[in-house]
């Protein structure tokens, strides 16, 4: 037999994830796309799969490594005559690629995903052939039926209501099911959108704070919390009964439910009341020509943790029940970060622990060391190289007991907490939704692999959003609802030019909404160093934008990166762009742009900009790279 080692595959925009759980020993029979090792990004928890049946003989990792692409997990001696899986699982367990491959896994320029120029980080999914009706083995169900339709859609978050819109539009006759009183999913209803009208008002008062240097003084605030709940909830409000509005014009039929796959072709959806967990025990069944799956994803609970109400994950943040004096954040990616800043303005102190040597994991770290200064006055402890061991409810508060992350490292003291507040990423729901009635093939972890039109390995099932892997953001899974939504429509309408829809994006952004807000978008700084690409780096300042001076926020800067490997010339396509300070994530969108047109520098740079505004940074890091730009000092030949 021979003994080979099992690799990390593709995982996407992460240059390093920490090992969290090892899921197998020495002498273990493990199976092909068996789960080896639980990793954790900044977004979420993952587990990566064997590539090869056999038995493990020697483990090359341990809890805490951190390990990336081509790290070797453990040495296998692989069963006789096994090949490897067809399709290798990476972490997310969607194929060959996780949620965001690195963006030049051939040299930069070389044409990838839509032709040439393929920079970016977005899903490049194999173009693998469309599977027979026969490729799943779920089962028939023969029970009576309720309703009938042509697209069935679980699950209203922005990728489950986007597909049954756009299905609607295309003429298709749709039933959306959707456990909760309201459509949105968590983004609408605890996420996204909530978070944004409390940052919002964080902001502010911030910068009101901050006039006091300019000669305005409005006082200390006096903060109403039952009254900023109520702002938060009309917000939601607003934009929820907005969708509820929408469904009906479309003619699209909302059931109310648990929904769970009982056959191939049916739904039986379980109602629910109160919060959306509540079921009434009435039951009807809907029977469906094509299915989309946007089932989304719930936070992580760490086991150890106590069942206690100071005890909360971010749906539980958003609730904000009251503002406590010490805060702890568990993980130190965006989602914490974000309602740290909501806390903090408040009046709360704030400490945060995180297993890697950084926070804000996936953006560089000149980004993020900006914030970071900005936000200093904010925390007490920021605790990297650090994990969370146990948890004790107390009368005076959760206690809270901490490990070095790697060996050789030093723990902090256990330390009392007012509210605790778990933000280690986010987990799919695709073990929870009878996913094998239908025969629909699901990951152990609980992802469901697609193709580049969202299909499962069932022909007529589709599957979007979290539930496929990362990165798990909305504005990826709308556009991945357009694309099945489409897909669908051309099979059943003839239309060839919908059937041929695939999902084909060069680059998804990613913004933390702190302030100052992180964006970024392509490649990043940190990922060319690790790949060997050369780059040309043009690097705005604010300290030299009118705009920025004018507004009292100088700190932040625009960076983008230009291809200048010799073939390209030296000032190749962008690759990649970050931007640090008010309303990046505004502007975020320019630059992702300019890669998805495969835009250079001089492109960029001689698109005028209005003045003064903080856009024009974006035009100006482009001259900068190019060696035109008047607005900072000349650079040194």
């Amino acid at each position: 037999m021979a003994v080979i080692d099992i690799q990390v595959p593709d995982i996407g925009d992460f240059d390093e994830v920490a090992v969290i759980e090892v899921l197998v020993q020495p002498g273990d029979t493990i199976e092909a796309e068996q789960s080896l090792v639980t990793v954790e990004s900044d977004k979420a928890s993952m587990e990566i799969p064997s590539s090869h049946a056999g038995v493990v003989k020697e483990l090359k990792v341990k809890l805490g490594d951190k390990v990336k692409q081509g790290s070797v997990l453990l040495t296998l001696e692989a069963a006789e005559g096994a090949a490897p899986s067809s399709q290798p699982s990476p972490a997310s367990g969607r194929g060959s690629e996780s949620a965001a491959p690195p963006p030049s896994a051939s040299p930069a320029g070389a044409g990838e995903g839509r032709g040439e120029g393929g920079a970016g980080s977005a899903p490049q999914r194999p173009p693998s052939p469309r599977p027979s009706a026969a490729s799943g083995t779920g089962s028939e169900y023969s029970g009576a039926v309720d309703a009938d339709c042509e697209v069935l859609v679980l699950g209203g978050g922005p990728g489950g209501y986007s597909a049954a819109f756009r299905a609607a539009d295309l003429g298709l006759k749709v039933v959306l099911v959707e456990r909760y009183a309201t459509l949105g999913g968590v983004c609408l209803n605890v996420g996204c959108i909530p978070s944004k009208a409390l940052l919002h008002v964080a902001a502010v008062m911030d910068e009101v704070s901050h006039l006091k240097s300019a000669g305005i003084d409005f006082g200390a605030p006096q903060v109403n919390v039952d009254q900023l709940r109520s702002h938060k909830d009309k917000v939601i409000g607003r934009l929820t009964g907005g969708l509820a509005q929408m469904a009906r014009m479309r003619k699209v039929t909302v059931l109310r439910g648990v929904g769970l796959f009982v056959g191939s072709h049916h739904l039986q959806v379980e109602e629910t009341t109160g919060g959306g967990q509540d079921r009434t025990g009435a039951k009807k069944v809907v029977q469906f020509q094509r299915a989309i799956i946007a089932a989304g994803s719930q936070a992580v609970r760490l086991p150890f943790m106590p069942d206690d109400p100071r005890v909360v994950d971010s749906t539980g943040a958003l609730a904000l029940k009251e503002v406590p004096k010490r805060m702890l954040i568990l993980g130190g990616g965006i989602i914490g970060l974000e309602m740290g800043t909501v806390y903090s303005t408040l009046g709360a102190r704030l400490d945060v622990v995180e297993m890697l040597d950084g926070l804000m994991q996936g953006a560089d770290r000149d980004l993020v060391k900006v914030w970071q200064k900005m936000n200093a006055p904010r925390f007490d402890n920021i605790m990297l190289n650090t994990k969370t061991v146990g948890a004790e409810a107390t009368a005076e508060g959760i206690k809270v007991s901490f490990a070095a992350a790697q060996e050789g490292g030093k723990a902090p003291e256990p330390q009392t907490y007012d509210l605790v507040l778990q933000a280690v990423g986010r987990t799919p729901n695709g073990r929870k939704i009878g996913a094998e009635a239908a025969g629909v093939a699901v990951s152990e972890r609980g992802f469901i692999d697609v193709d580049v039109q969202m299909r499962t390995n069932v022909a007529h099932i589709f599957a979007i959003g979290d539930i496929v892997g990362q990165p798990m953001l909305a504005h990826k899974a709308v556009h991945e609802a357009h694309v099945a939504a489409e897909a669908i429509a051309g099979e059943l309408k003839g239309d060839e030019k919908l059937a041929r829809s695939a999902f084909d994006a060069r680059v998804i952004p990613s913004v933390a909404y702190t302030d100052p807000e992180v964006a970024w978008v392509g490649l990043t700084e940190d990922q060319a160093k690790a790949q060997g690409i050369k780059v040309k780096k043009g690097l705005f300042p604010w300290a030299a934008s009118g705009r920025a001076i004018a507004n009292g926020r100088d700190e932040g800067f625009t960076k983008l990166l230009f291809d200048d490997s010799p073939e390209a010339g030296g000032h190749g396509r962008i690759l990649g762009g970050g931007i640090v300070g008010t309303h990046a994530g505004d502007m975020i969108g320019e630059i992702a742009l300019a890669i998805e047109m495969g835009a250079d520098s001089v492109d960029i740079g001689k698109t005028i900009h209005p003045h003064p505004t903080l856009g024009e940074s974006i035009g100006m890091a482009a001259e900068v790279a190019h060696g035109s730009c008047t607005d900072v000092p000349p650079q040194r030949r």
